[in-house]
């Protein structure tokens, strides 16, 4: 039994194993921490409502929750004053350390949610879940909350090709076809995985703040990459949510994705020095679609820019200095053999 096959079989946990809130309560208590729920939105005006009702007692009702937030990229609809109605803190992502520079995407909002909120564990949820559930929270910090020597909870579940259909669609295109087999390639002892690119997790704020985090498209392998650099396998876990439902999207939107994703695991390739030559800083994508009786060429330069880790900001420190005297878990400390 490889190293992946021994972390699947030992960290893969189900979300019924969670299901009763008031013990993880008692346990958030008993630990002092504080739990903040983050969800990053773009024009999600259709789905913020209803989500927002399923978490929302989380917070007000049962304590669970500390907090719930709204990071938005820019929404041109009305996703920002749907998510105040509902009674979620809603942060424009542009407005919080304007002095780094603009950038847009799932990732620039979650860096940002990191600087802003007071969470000892932050939860990332995306915010077009059709099938929104209080179990996508309780089945991924209960491992927290449970094993102290676990940091980070990735989701996995079924995802139905159609919002109605109810048949499974494997792990998603990208997924299937991309990132799965670099991961066999480079990575094998990621390959446990059931879903790497899953926009769901729970972490502890003392691992998220030591690594980069890619501004769109690519966060989600980055973190897998990076603290599995750092602290090996021993740190995560996964969580089966059962199923998720959620739009699909076009192949044209996932071919953009799979460049911003192939640009980030390039430059991890390159710093472990498995390249030949040095990773690319960007690309153009030509894409393509019929017009009639002819093709018509769509270019999109694709970057997928990077922030420095949160420790690193000067900002940061100066906002939140006495998380630096804290003690950190032994799994923070150890070399990644030895997590």
């Amino acid at each position: 039994m490889d190293r992946a096959d021994r972390w699947l079989s030992t960290r893969t946990f189900h979300h019924r194993q969670f299901a009763d809130i008031a013990a993880l309560v008692c346990r958030k208590h008993d630990q002092n921490l504080r739990l903040s729920l983050v969800l990053p939105t773009f024009n999600e005006e259709r789905s913020i409502g209803p989500v927002l009702a399923q978490l929302l007692p989380l917070r007000d009702g049962l304590g669970l929750l500390d907090e719930i937030f709204v990071f938005d990229s820019g929404s041109t609809d009305r996703t920002m004053e749907r998510a105040e109605a509902a009674g979620a803190v809603v942060c424009r992502a542009a407005d919080i350390l304007p002095e780094m520079g603009p950038a847009r995407g799932k990732g620039e909002n979650v860096w940002k949610a990191l600087y802003h909120i007071s969470g000892d564990i932050l939860i990332v949820l995306d915010a077009d879940i059709a099938n929104m559930h209080p179990r996508f929270v309780t089945g991924l910090v209960g491992p927290l909350l449970h094993q102290p020597e676990i940091g980070y909870v990735k989701a996995c579940y079924d995802r139905p090709a159609l919002p109605a259909s109810g048949h499974a669609a494997g792990g998603g295109r990208v997924t299937e076809m991309l990132v799965r087999p670099l991961l066999s390639l480079h990575f094998p002892e990621l390959t446990g995985f059931i879903q790497p690119l899953a926009g769901e997790f729970a972490a502890r704020r003392c691992l998220l703040e030591t690594i980069p985090f890619p501004v769109g498209y690519g966060v989600e392998i980055a973190h897998l990459i990076d603290l599995n650099g750092r602290h090996g396998l021993g740190v995560f876990a996964q969580t089966d949510l059962g199923q998720r439902c959620h739009r699909n999207r076009e192949n044209s939107e996932l071919g953009r994705m799979a460049c911003a994703i192939l640009l980030v695991l390039q430059r991890r390739l390159e710093q472990r020095g498995l390249l030949s030559e040095p990773a690319a800083t960007g690309c153009q994508i030509r894409q393509f679609s019929r017009d009639g009786d002819a093709f018509k060429m769509t270019i999109s330069a694709i970057e997928e820019q990077e922030r420095p880790p949160m420790l690193t900001v000067p900002a940061y420190r100066q906002r939140s200095p006495h998380r630096f005297n804290r003690q950190l878990p032994a799994w923070a400390l150890a070399p990644p053999e030895a997590a």
